[in-house]
């Protein structure tokens, strides 16, 4: 995806292309393949669910063929981890992989133990004193009761970014606001919560054991099994 002229151009496959994803169902089939799969094209060609969809079905509002409502659906499933993994941009990791990205991400800390080890800042801590494994929470809200906006912390956004890079948060879900008689208004708003949440945090940590390079050169292998012709430096 590219802004030419004031206008996002998509760099997706014709409709009727053999590489085509025409449901959710089989963009899940080929999240699970790999393992992981950023949602916006990228430095490694193919690798990303732009590059397998048709362009005029992103944003046409249709749930069998919208792939930005696919990913709302996968994210409420809870099969597979949703967030800005990529790059600070927005992506998938499969269940299987999660713990290799969380150990390599993490390098072995809870956040807890990060924030102890001062390897956090007071902004991150703010957002994550909200959760627990079992939580989930509008970005709205996080922004209210971490104390972020007018006359209190700055950069919500990059700091909620980071809290995903690292994988102690994804978007968990997606959904509209609702009024005091109960009435959806508005745009969906992302609900943030830990992976745990959706995992548990035995699968989460499970890789902890190994080093975290180990992890990083097991999601390297994966990725250069699908995609040989790509070099280590653009990965």
């Amino acid at each position: 995806m590219e802004e030419i002229n004031g206008q996002w151009i998509m760099h997706g496959v014709e409709w009727d292309d053999p590489s085509c994803f025409h449901d959710v169902e089989t963009l899940i089939e080929y999240i699970e393949k790999i393992g992981f799969l950023p949602l916006f094209e990228n430095n490694v060609e193919g690798f990303s669910v732009e590059e397998h969809t048709a362009p005029e079905c992103w944003w046409c509002g249709d749930p069998e063929k919208d792939p930005w409502i696919w990913r709302t659906i996968i994210a409420a499933e809870g099969k597979i981890a949703y967030g800005k993994f990529f790059g600070r941009k927005a992506g998938f990791i499969s269940r299987k992989w999660f713990p290799y990205f969380a150990n390599m991400r993490r390098d072995g800390y809870d956040f807890d133990s990060l924030w102890d080890d001062g390897k956090a800042s007071m902004r991150q801590k703010k957002i994550m004193d909200l959760f627990d494994d079992d939580s989930a929470m509008f970005s709205y809200e996080i922004r209210e009761k971490a104390g972020f906006g007018k006359g209190g912390e700055k950069n919500f956004e990059g700091t909620i970014t980071d809290l995903q890079m690292k994988t102690y948060l994804c978007m968990r879900d997606f959904q509209r606001k609702r009024n005091k008689k109960g009435e959806e208004y508005g745009w969906d708003v992302a609900i943030y919560a830990k992976p745990e949440q959706i995992f548990g945090y035995k699968h989460v940590t499970k890789a902890y054991k190994e080093d975290p390079k180990e992890s990083r050169e097991k999601i390297i292998k994966q990725l250069k099994k699908f995609f040989p012709d790509a070099g280590e430096k653009t990965i």
